[in-house]
């Protein structure tokens, strides 16, 4: 069975690339917007944790609102509820009423849409195309090469735009692009019919003794959620990296962000043609966890921009090449009538850790500059990617991808 062939997949494809895109521009322009607006890299990186603080605290009404209308429509509704929030920052902005305390609301609704919505993006996959985790696996690689596409696309373009414009022009933009998604999906995708209702519970009580009960998962997901929160804040902290060692020029920053895009993409694609066909999944989610952390530690030299994106293509690749394997596996693991709410509960448990960095990284900056930054990103990108090696390893004898339906009851 052909992945781009199957129905829906393509126009589902164009509208993640759509607004991905919108979103890694608006992951520069808005910090980028506060920073300079500001003059506080903690001012900063409160409003970025203000949007995960509200993808946290929403979260568990999100997979509610995930279970009931199906993932289709949530993502249809999630798009469609952004844009007039994205939006109303520049307008607010020009008119001279943007306060701070307004900016967090904003940040907050839009964090809170975010939950719902990261969370369908994996329930569809597996609605269009079945449970089989090979092909599971090449939708994965095919829907992040394409949506990675965007961390060269976004950054770039946004860098290029702010420094022809301004940061307020790029959120418009990004508005525009979740009403073309939402379009996108209305008009183009099929809407998958969610699970019939078999009267079980499915709440996050019933979510949160599966993640603890399966062996791999009740891992994977603090981990990946330290992980994740240690890529937060180095992204984070490229603008003040860029003001304060290459004469704060946007477009340096957006090509480090688009630099480890490229070397994503680039994984993605190798995973998709050669890889995921004769390598199993537990077994490339071993070697690329590794080195996607291993380069990183040439961000704590003092070096040129472009070894630091030379280090940040590298750990792309190794990113691109165990990412599918990983979102197929953390996926498949889960028994259908379980993934809205186990899905969503692993978003907010990456949106609760997240926060917490960027509480520390804010100040951290304001004292003491970039480099314990990336000394702690270095160190905790390897102890955490080298405990998910070791589980990984331990779990190849497993079944590839058992049904632990016991194990949430």
């Amino acid at each position: 069975m052909s992945v781009l062939r199957t129905q829906g997949v393509r126009p589902l494809l164009a509208a993640e690339v759509v607004s991905v895109t919108g979103s890694q521009m608006t992951w520069l322009a808005l910090p980028w917007f506060v920073l300079v607006t500001s003059g506080s890299a903690t001012r900063m990186s409160v409003v970025v944790a203000a949007e995960l603080l509200g993808l946290a605290a929403l979260g568990l009404p999100g997979g509610k609102l995930l279970g009931r209308l199906g993932a289709w429509r949530t993502m249809v509704l999630c798009d469609t509820a952004r844009a007039p929030l994205m939006l109303s920052i520049p307008l607010l902005h020009w008119g001279g009423v943007l306060s701070f305390g307004l900016l967090l609301a904003l940040a907050g609704g839009l964090g809170a849409l975010s939950a719902p919505y990261f969370a369908a993006q994996k329930v569809i996959v597996p609605e269009l195309l079945g449970e089989d985790e090979a092909l599971v696996s090449r939708a994965n690689a095919l829907f992040q090469a394409a949506t990675r596409l965007t961390m060269l696309l976004g950054p770039v373009a946004a860098g290029l735009l702010i420094a022809s414009f301004s940061a307020p022009v790029v959120l418009v933009i990004d508005a525009a692009t979740y009403v073309v998604s939402a379009l996108l999906l209305k008009l183009f995708v099929p809407r998958p019919q969610p699970l019939p209702d078999d009267g079980e519970d499915r709440g996050i009580r019933r979510g949160i003794r599966f993640l603890v009960r399966e062996p791999l998962l009740r891992l994977w997901t603090p981990v990946f959620a330290f992980g994740d929160a240690a890529w937060v804040a180095f992204f984070v902290s490229i603008p003040v990296l860029v003001v304060e060692r290459f004469g704060a020029d946007p477009r340096i920053a957006g090509w480090l962000i688009a630099s480890f895009g490229i070397g994503a993409v680039l994984g993605n694609a190798v995973a998709y043609r050669w890889l995921l066909a004769r390598v199993r999944g537990l077994t490339l989610i071993a070697l690329g966890v590794l080195a996607q952390a291993l380069p990183l530690w040439l961000l704590t030299l003092e070096l040129p921009a472009a070894a630091y994106a030379s280090a940040l293509l590298a750990s792309g690749i190794g990113n691109g090449l165990c990412n599918p394997s990983i979102h197929a596996l953390m996926t498949l693991r889960i028994p259908p009538a379980l993934r809205p709410t186990v899905m969503t509960t692993m978003m907010i448990v990456f949106a609760l850790a997240q926060p917490l960095a960027l509480f520390g990284v804010g100040p951290l900056l304001d004292a003491f500059g970039t480099q314990p930054v990336l000394v702690a990103f270095a160190v905790a990108q390897t102890l955490a990617m080298a405990a998910i090696a070791l589980s990984t390893l331990a779990a190849r004898g497993d079944a590839p991808t058992p049904r632990l339906a016991e194990a949430a009851r």
